[in-house]
């Protein structure tokens, strides 16, 4: 069956309400941008002023990539905060989804000089498709888009210098599950780092070989493996996230 925009709504909601759950969000602010089914031109993003816990697949709003919208919605929009979002949708059109995050942890590792350190296996992970930006200010030129770009190339997760964590996939669950395992690994180093003791690093050709163990260890399903769980706890939780 083809994925259609219900099913993105339904599956974007989602998302949201699991940063919102975890304790990844920011008030109102920050964004999870995702490509309309079968359209490059068109995104859907969080209603501007609602809380991630209070988004719903109904009350999503389409916009276009200056991200204006393109449907009448009761909600308003920040094309302010889709400057990330909408270069790196119009550079990688293998990209869905894109998650944007100011969590604690994640802040606290970007303001590091030496980044995501190898000394957890979900920083393994991580570092085998990481880049870096460095922070400009609040993203609100335009003229900034090119270095996101440039910064990101056909990585997966992005660390944000004194700003946050970002990730991109080909879905929003790949988002997702990419987000999940970045914040992880920012957790685990902050909390290393707090037992004020040496820590022990990863040996290099471990993390030469991270991915094709990732390969084995999702059953070569990716995030499809984990986002039906994903679904099914936001279900007991509170449905209304798919209305």
């Amino acid at each position: 069956m083809s994925y259609t925009e219900a099913d993105l709504r339904t599956d974007l909601a989602a998302c949201y309400r699991m940063i919102a759950y975890h304790g990844w969000d920011d008030l109102v602010f920050t964004h999870i941008s995702a490509r309309v089914p079968g359209d490059h031109d068109h995104f859907l993003i969080n209603p501007y002023g609602m809380l991630f816990d209070e988004i719903s697949a109904s009350s999503l709003v389409k916009v276009d990539k200056a991200g204006e919208k393109v449907e009448p919605s009761p909600y308003p929009v920040n094309p302010a905060g889709f400057v990330i979002h909408s270069a790196i949708h119009e550079a990688r059109h293998d990209v869905g989804c894109v998650l944007h995050v100011h969590t604690r942890e994640g802040v606290a590792v970007s303001a590091q000089k030496e980044g995501l350190l190898p000394i957890s296996q979900q920083s393994t992970l991580a570092l085998a498709s990481l880049g870096y930006h460095d922070y400009e200010g609040i993203a609100l030129r335009d003229d900034e888009k090119p270095r996101f770009v440039a910064d990101l190339g056909t990585k997966i997760n992005l660390i944000l210098r004194n700003h946050g964590l970002l990730t991109v996939g080909a879905t929003v669950a790949d988002a997702y599950l990419a987000m999940y395992n970045l914040q992880r690994s920012c957790e685990v180093q902050v909390m290393a780092q707090a037992g004020g003791g040496p820590l022990i690093s990863v040996d290099p050709e471990i993390l030469a070989g991270v991915e094709a163990n990732v390969e084995l260890v999702l059953k070569g399903m990716g995030a499809k493996l984990v986002w039906p769980g994903v679904l099914r706890k936001l279900e007991r939780l509170d449905p209304s996230f798919k209305y």
